[in-house]
């Protein structure tokens, strides 16, 4: 009876639970936070893996100062009238959408080319002096020398920086420059195209080419009659990539006029790509020592 007694009775003094006579009920420990604690490692986990990627984020910065220069092909192939008037006049017209858009403060030059490159003007920020620079009717010559033209760019964008770091009280600011070339055809005088897309890349300098024209145009000449003048977008494309600038067409003063406007709005805008790992890495490394202490205190250890 004293045995049977004793076996009635809880062992702590607490309540009986039915069916387990002397024992009392274990409380029941949440779920949701093993689960929760689980949740944070395994994002924890994903993070830490997507920071061994390097992951990069493109970023638009306006840039101050920047110097551009409007390369124009002037070379007896702008003299074709598959553009009405002709390539080379819809060229000077449209380049006028260039200067009605550019940002205030950037300074632009003009450099025309055939056989060999020349600087029309440094560049400046008398727009006013661009444009009756451009207005004036060139003289076309023989060959295409694209290569010397970007060459020729560079130089005038590097004088116009050390120019502008001398007038500068620090010396401190260095403008960024861009190059927008427009032509029907490919490099066939000077230096390739290739050289001068590795020395614009060098220079931090981006490149855009205008392909400009159709391949129906056409030249007449007085010993071969007509010769046909088709567009080389190719090669433009490939000297845009080059230095990851954007390769347009145009085939009509119209569409040219829309792709200087669009290159003047944007011509003070650079795109950055940021490399990114650090923020993943300190993203993991927070939610990690956040299940760690999850698990300390919901269940006494470790995860």
């Amino acid at each position: 009876a004293l045995w049977c007694g004793i076996r009635d009775q809880p062992l702590d003094g607490g309540p009986r639970r039915p069916g387990v006579p002397g024992r009392r009920a274990s409380p029941d420990r949440s779920g949701w936070r093993r689960h929760l604690t689980a949740a944070f490692l395994l994002v924890a986990v994903i993070t830490a893996a997507l920071a061994f990627a390097r992951p990069v984020i493109a970023c638009e910065v306006q840039q101050a100062q920047k110097k551009v220069i409007l390369a124009i092909d002037t070379s007896i192939s702008m003299h074709a009238d598959d553009v009405a008037p002709s390539r080379s006049a819809a060229a000077r017209e449209a380049s006028g959408t260039f200067l009605d858009t550019v940002p205030e403060g950037v300074a632009v030059g003009v450099v025309a080319f055939d056989s060999r490159a020349r600087l029309l003007i440094s560049p400046t920020t008398r727009l006013d002096a661009v444009r009756r620079t451009i207005e004036r009717e060139p003289n076309l010559g023989e060959g295409t020398a694209i290569g010397e033209a970007v060459f020729l760019g560079l130089d005038a964008i590097d004088d116009a920086i050390v120019r502008a770091e001398n007038e500068s009280e620090d010396g401190s600011a260095r403008p960024v420059g861009t190059i927008v070339l427009l032509s029907d055809g490919d490099t066939t005088s000077g230096r390739p195209n290739d050289e001068a897309a590795s020395a614009a890349r060098d220079r931090n300098v981006t490149v855009h080419t205008i392909a400009f024209g159709t391949d129906s145009g056409t030249i007449d000449d007085p010993l071969l009659g007509s010769i046909p003048v088709p567009v080389n977008r190719e090669a433009l494309e490939q000297l845009a990539y080059q230095t990851d600038g954007r390769a347009l067409t145009a085939v009509s003063v119209e569409e040219l006029s829309a792709v200087y406007e669009d290159l003047g709005r944007s011509v003070q805008v650079e795109v950055v790509r940021t490399e990114v790992t650090d923020w993943f890495a300190g993203a993991a490394l927070l939610v990690l020592v956040m299940a760690a202490a999850g698990s300390l205190m919901w269940n006494g250890r470790l995860p």
